[in-house]
């Protein structure tokens, strides 16, 4: 199954979404589990293990240095994070059309990079303290598609204008997108979790 480490914990029987869990840099299949489940209670929570190394720390994909991404790299990962869950859905038995990212920083930059790259992937994501992962040319069409940003107003790794281009550039292909401040840094808050809840919330 495209060789991720991950954990599959299955939902409740009558919720047919799939929370894409996808841990930050040097992170584990296990670290988003507890706020996945509490963001949606009742959703499948699918969590894999980023693949690439950078020393002894987990990504989801290379880069040369902070905030400087190697893009092919990316884009290999990106199709190879897509065919995951097309292959997960096949095995567990989920729906391949109601799968959600809920990502933190190197997470929620390849989920944006899944929906810019391989837009049919997903049908919406949560992504905590993302930045711009790259601009595709053409476009893809993300109708339909919607996207909750919660960005730090404090964040050194992730400026505000970053967060907001990443919004914009969403919003330009066509998803529904809201953007959020929470009054914090790069690290997470019970805040996200609150708005993230909210937001998954039927």
């Amino acid at each position: 199954m495209s060789e991720f480490v991950h954990k599959f914990v299955p939902g409740e029987e009558g919720d047919t979404r799939t929370l894409l869990l996808l841990h930050g840099t040097g992170g584990s299949e296990s670290d988003l589990l507890d706020m996945g489940r509490e963001v949606a209670p009742s959703a499948n929570l699918l969590s894999p293990r980023g693949k690439v190394m950078e020393g002894d720390m987990t990504r989801f994909f290379r880069r040369f240095s902070e905030g400087v991404y190697d893009i092919e790299d990316l884009k290999f990962r990106a199709g190879e994070l897509s065919g995951f869950v097309r292959e997960s859905a096949l095995t567990y038995g989920f729906d391949p059309a109601d799968v959600y990212a809920f990502g933190y920083s190197n997470g929620a930059n390849i989920a944006a990079a899944v929906l810019l790259l391989r837009p049919k992937t997903l049908a919406g994501a949560v992504l905590l303290r993302p930045t711009v992962p790259l601009t595709p040319d053409p476009p893809p069409d993300l109708s339909g598609a919607k996207v909750l940003i919660s960005a730090g107003r404090g964040d050194r790794m992730v400026s505000e204008g970053q967060s907001e281009s990443l919004a914009e550039l969403l919003r330009a292909c066509r998803a529904e997108v809201e953007l959020i401040w929470q009054p914090t840094g790069h690290s997470l808050t019970r805040g996200d979790i609150e708005v993230a809840r909210q937001w998954f919330t039927p």
